[in-house]
């Protein structure tokens, strides 16, 4: 098999820079997701690897051989759309067998590669139906089906779950990730949703203005993020942010509605800079709610009741500042109810203000 490697990209549409300087990895074998908002440059990051688009300056590798000046089919990779980009007056069997009838096959290795292709994709029953008579599900795996039949050395997936219902994309992505394994083909997947980017990579690549803000294992990044973008970006429900000083005489994180004491590892890293103006981020899986007063523990009012089954989410209020916090679906509390909350003390992210750059 074979990975992928891209040099010091640059891309630029007029005025507009859609990637800036981006360098990475692809390693073989493994499945990459590029994760962002819209207009971050993970599409076109996608298509300059594919030959679609060319790069105003820097160099695309696929293995050993720079491709950055081969046409698209000199490439041989295979791109899984949005839309399905089906024939729709073609039979699935067809559909699938295409790329391989244009490349002049035998008729008898092409049916013998697409029913194996249609067997591993469950559609074996399908073959001689067409795209009007799938349901979205289906045509998803035709569409990936026509990737797969050509034994490319790298596949490209852009979106290629958006179309489908929540329901469906959340069965779909675990059959794509055993797919990808079983076959272990490089594959290079795009989304902006985090949570199926988290779910489904290897390595985890999140982008921000066409650049990269991290790279790393899903459980990395959601653990131990860079800076206070992707803190934010990464996580659901969203982390929460609080504006803070550190009170370096008293040790203590200082907040419009609390001080709390500083653990010691956020009293090291303060020592080893001169910040001022920093940003508490504390995830509402890492707060406990108390329904009795403790020492250390921050008085509340609960703002919103969220049930989510097995847990519940709190709106809480501290002197004006709302907070999301995480508790037992147990706890039913009443709006307005005093409650108290801590921190986990491993659990506290803190960031210089100026640069969004982590430093615990």
């Amino acid at each position: 098999m074979t990975g992928v490697y891209v040099e010091n990209l640059r891309k630029e549409f007029g005025d507009v820079v859609a990637l800036d300087d981006v360098t990475l990895t692809f390693p073989d074998t493994e499945l990459t997701v590029l994760v962002g908002p819209s207009g971050c440059g993970k599409t076109t990051l996608l298509r300059i690897i594919a030959g679609l688009e060319q790069a105003t300056q820097g160099s695309v590798c696929i293995g050993e051989k720079d491709v950055s000046e081969a046409p698209p089919w000199g490439r041989n990779t295979a791109m899984v759309f949005q839309s399905y980009a089906l024939y729709p007056h073609m039979t699935v069997f067809r559909n699938i067998a295409f790329p391989l009838e244009a490349r002049k096959v035998s008729r008898a290795e092409i049916r013998e590669r697409v029913e194996r292709t249609a067997e591993l994709l469950g559609i074996a029953s399908l073959l001689q139906r067409k795209p009007r008579a799938l349901s979205g599900g289906q045509m998803q795996r035709v569409a990936i089906g026509r990737a797969i039949v050509r034994n490319p050395k790298v596949f490209l997936m852009d979106e290629p779950l958006s179309n489908l219902d929540a329901k469906l994309r959340v069965s779909m992505r675990a059959e794509l990730k055993r797919l990808q394994k079983e076959l272990g083909v490089t594959t290079i997947y795009v989304t902006h949703d985090q949570e199926e980017a988290m779910t489904i990579a290897d390595q985890l690549v999140v982008m921000r203005g066409g650049r990269i803000q991290q790279i790393g294992r899903a459980e990395d990044v959601y653990f131990h993020p860079n800076n206070k973008y992707v803190a934010g970006f990464i996580g659901s429900p969203a982390i929460n942010f609080l504006p803070c000083t550190y009170e370096r005489a008293d040790g203590e994180l200082a907040a419009e509605c609390f001080n709390y004491p500083a653990p010691k590892r956020v009293r090291q890293a303060m020592a080893e800079t001169s910040a001022e103006r920093l940003t508490l981020g504390i995830r509402p899986e890492d707060i406990k709610v108390e329904e009795d007063p403790s020492p250390g523990a921050i008085p509340v009012s609960v703002y919103m009741t969220e049930p989510m089954g097995k847990e519940i989410l709190l709106t809480l209020e501290a002197q004006d500042t709302l907070i999301k916090a995480l508790a037992p679906a147990r706890l039913h509390p009443d709006l307005d109810e005093q409650l108290w909350m801590r921190f986990g003390e491993e659990c506290i992210h803190l960031f210089d203000d100026e640069t969004g750059d982590a430093l615990v």
